[in-house]
């Protein structure tokens, strides 16, 4: 294939293994972009026949990658419960829009529909990618799927930033903060996850999408020196738990969870208000963030809201997208109607 404009040719491959992703490096990089985030995800894929397809397109000098896996008659994204973002493995620059544009037309031949997603805007991914498979031929509706709160430090000491939450919660951290006993763990044991897992077992978040890859997941932040948590504890019963992770200055709100039954103590707002002053104090970060969801209490603590979309890419030449594209254009006349 060549590239459009002149004559250096394109590479197209398919794999299934997340091997080839080995030395791929992002501008913009998260855990969720790495290889062993990959192989995890793989690790643990559900017993249901789908499987990762790894689209790639490379020239001499660039490479563009979709982590994607084959499911349900589509193609989706190669991500899980715990994903925070999912983008393209690719690099600012005209160049590999180009590629991202020629593997978009290629995979015309592999599928009648993509859909992404949760897909970052701040970094222009989104409508970086939604212009590539516009080009490519496909009809892509873009919509917002999520919340993503944040917080920018700007170099703000923890005290500057606690001076500016609301007021409420400066007096419930001063009521309440002495009522438990915390503790931050930057190395992984298997008591404290226990404590973790005991504790959201019994708190009001739903059932834990994987607790087996969580777990890894936080041994190998941990052997890497990212992991941040916390166990706040009353008495010698622990209370209430939070995992984070710290790495090339953000820190990574992953899960949280208290005890229904200790939900009085305010044990939450402790830890996080402690993990805060570690992650900005000790560590120096320049941002947190809070992944997906619009709860209430995250508005509190973070001071930005960006979006997370969801491209639904359909290719109107095969048959097979059109009765969901009918459904699309339905939709637009009738808001509210399945769209398939």
């Amino acid at each position: 294939m060549l590239r459009d404009g002149n004559c250096d040719l394109i590479s197209i491959s398919y794999h299934e293994t997340v091997k080839v992703l080995q030395g791929a490096v992002p501008d913009v990089a998260s855990p969720f972009d790495r290889l062993d985030w990959l192989s995890l995800l793989k690790k643990h894929l559900p017993p249901d026949g789908c499987k990762p397809f790894i689209a790639t397109a490379a020239d001499d000098a660039d490479v563009v990658t979709l982590p994607l896996l084959r499911t349900s008659g589509r193609l989706e994204p190669m991500r899980n419960w715990y994903n925070f973002t999912w983008r393209p493995i690719w690099k600012n620059g005209v160049e590999a829009d180009v590629l991202c544009t020629a593997l978009a037309r290629d995979l015309r031949r592999h599928a009648r529909r993509v859909t992404m997603w949760p897909v970052p805007q701040e970094d222009a991914t989104a409508t970086r990618l939604a212009a590539a498979f516009r080009k490519a031929g496909w009809l892509v509706q873009m919509d917002q799927c999520d919340h993503n709160h944040v917080l920018n430090t700007g170099k703000r000491s923890f005290a500057e930033y606690w001076a500016g939450r609301p007021g409420q919660m400066r007096s419930t951290l001063q009521r309440k903060g002495k009522k438990v006993r915390t503790e931050i763990i930057t190395q992984f044991s298997d008591d404290a996850w226990n404590s973790y897992e005991a504790i959201y077992a019994n708190s009001w978040k739903p059932a834990e999408g994987d607790p087996v890859f969580l777990r890894e997941f936080a041994k190998g932040e941990s052997a890497a020196g990212r992991l941040r948590m916390a166990i706040a504890y009353s008495g010698e019963q622990p209370v209430a738990a939070q995992f984070w992770t710290v790495e090339d200055g953000v820190a990574y709100i992953h899960k949280l969870a208290h005890l229904e039954a200790a939900k009085a103590l305010s044990a939450g707002t402790t830890l996080t208000a402690a993990l805060l002053e570690h992650v900005i104090d000790k560590d120096g970060v320049a941002l947190v963030d809070f992944g997906t969801g619009n709860d209430a209490y995250k508005k509190d603590w973070m001071e930005e809201d960006r979006p997370r979309y969801r491209l639904d890419c359909l290719d109107p030449r095969q048959a097979r997208a059109w009765p969901t594209l009918v459904k699309r254009t339905i939709a637009r006349v009738a808001p509210g109607a399945p769209q398939g």
